[in-house]
């Protein structure tokens, strides 16, 4: 009985299925009618010329892919010179486009053009390009300084700055630097200037006289200029501080800091009589509201110790004992009403510059960039250091590789030509070096565990 149900319900399902696949064949059928109709009908030809533009077209994409893989192919087959060509030859093109708006009618567009322009200078190396055109740069520069404003001049002196630092030591860049001294020296002396353009200008003079003047009278009057502009904060005959807003305590710092590097390339003559003149008088600084000036006339004291006894080994100051004891309240200063930050790195600053007066020891530091170190040992070295670390931002690394300027004032020796492949190859990608840096991690943390724990042996 039970053999005869399933014969009967095996039947029943084949019946079923029997019937959905002719069904389906039907339905089929009327579909590849109704497709005939259609065909045959008077818009047939219409659907027929659509089917066949829609194959025209995929041909063409298929065409299109294949011409793109092809091209693609290209550096592959070693043509890759040809590409960074094409890439530089944009380049050139886009920094002479920006080069042209400097001269537009628009302070906007100026300005746009300026900001390109000390993008491309600080992150690339263009002297090639720029030799040929300083001529122009530089009549650009003058007329964003004479017509322009306060931010299209602080931008316009950042380009300076950098147009120096491109070209080097060489008579191209002392001429652009004699063409735009005065005008920079105007801007800083005008009391009715733009006070940002004023920092920015003080900067620029300084290490654009630091990089291309190559006669005794520029640096004696960039030196005066800047002297003029920082020593308004020196205390008074009468012993009074003078009170000066932020702003201004910012111009009198950038100042006080382009004049330092200046001093280091003074003769001994000249740092005998800056001695004479300026260490009686910085030390009140010291006592400034203002953070940034602070430091800086900390480290100017530190390196005018340290250019004095190159030349003296037996050099004194009358009060090196008042001097350390301000030094050491500055160095272990913990008053609340100073924000934590400017109280750790003024704590920073002090110790080294007290170490440097005390001990005439300077603290070192080491600067990496890609497979070389840049050594810090001295003030002087660090003064040069920060001077164009501050303009050329995050591009002083690759400056350092191949900007021979730099590469020659820090005796860093002719660029390097490496290998990149190879340094590639032996590179520790960023997988490995996530779980080796997991790995010491969880070492740490065990061992600091086994410290902590109030079970541990305590010797």
């Amino acid at each position: 009985m039970a053999e005869s149900l399933i014969v009967h319900w095996f039947m029943c399902l084949a019946c079923v299925q029997y019937l959905a696949g002719s069904l389906r064949h039907e339905l089929l059928q009327l579909k590849a009618s109704a497709r005939a109709a259609q065909l045959e009908g008077g818009r047939n030809g219409a659907k027929g010329e659509t089917q066949a533009s829609d194959d025209d077209l995929a041909s063409e994409v298929l065409s299109h892919y294949s011409s793109t893989s092809e091209t693609a192919s290209v550096p592959e087959e070693g043509n890759e010179a040809i590409n960074v060509q094409m890439a530089q030859e944009e380049a050139e093109d886009k920094l002479k486009e920006c080069i042209d708006n400097t001269m537009d009618k628009s302070a906007k567009t100026r300005q746009n053009a300026l900001e390109s322009l000390r993008l491309a200078f600080s992150s690339k190396i263009l002297s090639d390009f720029l030799v040929e055109r300083r001529v122009t740069i530089t009549d650009c520069l003058e007329r964003c300084f004479k017509k322009g404003k306060g931010e299209e001049q602080a931008l316009a002196a950042v380009v300076a700055t950098l147009l120096c630092i491109q070209l080097g030591p060489c008579k191209e860049a002392e001429d652009v630097f004699k063409t735009l001294k005065s005008i920079l020296i105007n801007i800083v002396c005008d009391k009715s200037a733009n006070l940002a353009a004023k920092h920015n200008c003080a900067t620029a003079l300084g290490t654009c006289c630091y990089v291309a003047a190559n006669e005794a009278e520029d640096l004696a009057s960039c030196l005066t200029c800047l002297e003029s502009v920082f020593s308004a904060s020196y205390v008074k005959g009468d012993g009074s501080v003078p009170s000066h807003n932020s702003q201004t305590q910012v111009l009198h710092c950038n100042a006080l800091q382009s004049w330092s590097l200046l001093v280091t390339i003074c003769p001994p003559s000249k740092i005998q009589k800056f001695l004479e003149i300026h260490m009686s008088k910085l030390p009140g600084l010291l006592c400034s509201d203002n953070l940034s000036l602070r430091i800086a006339a900390g480290e100017a004291i530190a390196l005018l110790f340290e250019l004095a006894r190159k030349t003296d080994q037996d050099y004194l100051y009358e009060d090196t004992g008042q001097l350390c004891e301000k030094l050491k309240a500055l160095a272990t200063d913990s008053n609340k009403y100073r924000a934590k930050n400017d109280r750790r790195k003024q704590r920073s600053i002090f110790r080294d510059v007290l170490h440097s007066i005390e001990d005439e020891d300077c603290p070192e530091e080491t600067v990496k960039f890609g497979v070389e170190c840049l050594y810090i040992d001295s003030w002087a070295r660090r003064r040069a250091y920060d001077a164009f670390k501050d303009v050329l931002g995050s591009g002083i690394r690759h400056h350092l590789q191949h900007n021979e300027l730099l590469r020659d004032i820090f005796e860093l020796g002719p660029p390097l030509v490496l290998d990149t492949a190879a340094i590639k190859a032996n590179k520790i990608s960023r997988f490995e070096k996530h779980h080796y840096n997991s790995a010491v991690f969880k070492a740490r943390t065990k061992a600091r565990n086994k410290v902590r724990d109030k079970r541990a042996d305590v010797l």
